[in-house]
């Protein structure tokens, strides 16, 4: 099921601006066929200054209600939001930012990083990224660390891809909410 994290209905940046999605290529025309370079430079653009969602899986929040020593209710309560999803009457959790746009965890860097959620230890390597070489270049564009460092291989790139599809965001139904 396509869903905005999977960045396949609403591509969005670092942080969530929805974005105009590309027709993706497929195959081995695809442009990352020998690999993308990225090494995280620890910048904090993706984590800062602009609103957007981080979704989170059952296994996101599992790792992340043991970082905080927090029950699932009251971590929700304090640290997340429903979004509503693509698929009309379901909502998406997401983390709740702080009132400057920061990542409810970051505090001159992540607190929770061991336990990050899979969307932000997967980044740059998502659907609607990958999805064109220029979605990657206008990637590049807001993050240093893109076309620099680390050759990620076409497989480990699409690993990831394979571990979103794993690891779906959590909904609930909204029909009942009020």
């Amino acid at each position: 099921m396509p869903d905005i994290a999977n960045n396949s209905i609403l591509p969005v940046n670092l942080k969530g601006k929805t974005r105009i999605n590309e027709p993706k290529e497929r195959g081995d025309n695809q442009f990352y066929s020998r690999g993308l370079n990225f090494s995280c430079t620890r910048c904090s653009a993706c984590c800062r200054h602009e609103s957007g969602y981080v979704f989170l899986s059952e296994k996101d929040l599992s790792a992340l209600l043991v970082n905080q020593n927090m029950g699932r209710k009251e971590f929700i309560k304090k640290y997340c939001r429903w979004i509503p999803a693509p698929e009309p009457g379901k909502e998406q959790l997401s983390l709740k930012e702080k009132r400057n746009l920061d990542c409810t965890f970051w505090k001159d860097g992540c607190t929770v990083y061991d336990s990050r959620p899979l969307q932000c230890r997967s980044f740059p390597f998502w659907e609607w990224v990958l999805s064109s070489k220029n979605n990657w270049k206008q990637m590049a564009s807001e993050c240093p660390g893109i076309d620099k460092g680390t050759l990620h291989s076409r497989d480990s790139i699409e690993n990831w891809l394979v571990l979103r599809q794993k690891e779906p965001i959590i909904e609930r139904s909204s029909a009942f909410i009020f």
